[in-house]
């Protein structure tokens, strides 16, 4: 059965504002741009559990997207609270891992072999958003997962 909202569990904080570009629901956004949000755009970034939910104000659902210059609607996620989020291409996804962002409001796979190899180790660390509830493999293509918020 295909998700209905992206807020799987939990109550977050609802914020709305203006979209910077075309957002889809469950992508990680971020404040900035020309107008209020935006996808978040540095992979690896400091980021927060802020997350594009569905319009369901006018009746839009998870696959309705916003297009530059809409109304967007936010949800600020506190840790444990679950979310249907995407996930970048080439990611094999397990129960547990950690995910940072990817940038364009995609995850990805936090790889400590990687990701604190380099002297922003410690932005890295602190950079981490959500914890996967579920396996994932994507190849050519961005999907969803459901993951909790950290």
């Amino acid at each position: 059965m295909a998700a209905k909202t992206i807020t799987l569990k939990g109550d977050p904080l609802r914020k709305e504002g203006v979209a910077d570009e075309a957002i889809t629901p469950g992508h990680l956004v971020e404040r900035g741009g020309t107008y209020d949000f935006q996808k978040h755009s540095t992979a690896g970034g400091p980021a927060i559990a802020s997350f594009a939910l569905e319009n369901d104000l006018v009746g839009d659902g998870v696959d309705d997207a916003y297009a530059s210059d809409d109304t967007v609607q936010v949800g600020y996620f506190s840790t444990g609270e679950e979310i249907l989020a995407y996930l970048a291409t080439s990611q094999v996804i397990v129960v547990g891992d950690y995910l940072i962002s990817a940038g364009a409001g995609l995850l990805k796979k936090f790889d400590p072999a990687v990701d604190t190899s380099s002297t922003s180790a410690d932005v890295y660390r602190n950079s981490i958003v959500a914890r996967a509830l579920e396996a994932v493999t994507t190849t050519s293509a961005a999907a969803r997962i459901q993951v909790e918020a950290v």
